[in-house]
């Protein structure tokens, strides 16, 4: 059977970036997703559509088929008074908020005597990211 639209596919991965490890299904239940439904980044399912159960590949994803190229209009300072007096600002940390009822995520880049400088792009935005994946099941669709 093979990956395509609609299977349930389970996979274990490793993903490297800048030749560091920076997520892995090692040691864990293998990664479970719905194949052509937009769980995964655009470039993971390309590159998976119609691999067989036991297959192994590597392969790289650039910036616009992963998490989109760093936007530099997604740095923004926000006042030290929109944080809790419990949080703990540092330079490198995630911080959580909520704009409207959709809850972000921003890493901390700068801090001020008033103000934190939040990047909210992604972690890996604007990063190459190299996989190395082994599919361990692929069950098709219901039709």
């Amino acid at each position: 059977m093979v990956i395509q639209k609609g299977s349930a596919v389970k996979i274990h991965y490793a993903l490297k970036v800048d030749g560091q490890v920076v997520d892995s299904s090692s040691g864990m239940s293998p990664f479970a997703y719905t194949h052509g439904l937009g769980e995964i980044i655009p470039g993971l399912e390309k590159n998976l559509e119609g691999l067989k159960q036991g297959e192994k590949k590597a392969f790289s994803i650039l910036p616009n088929e992963g998490y989109g190229d760093h936007n530099p209009t997604a740095i923004q300072k926000v006042s030290k008074d929109a944080f809790r007096q419990s949080e703990k600002i540092e330079i490198g940390n995630r911080v959580q908020g909520q704009k409207g009822n959709t809850p972000i995520q921003a890493t901390v880049v700068e801090i001020g005597d008033k103000d934190v400088t939040l990047d909210f792009n992604h972690p890996l935005a604007g990063k190459t990211l190299n996989f190395d994946v082994e599919v361990v099941e692929v069950n098709q669709p219901n039709n």
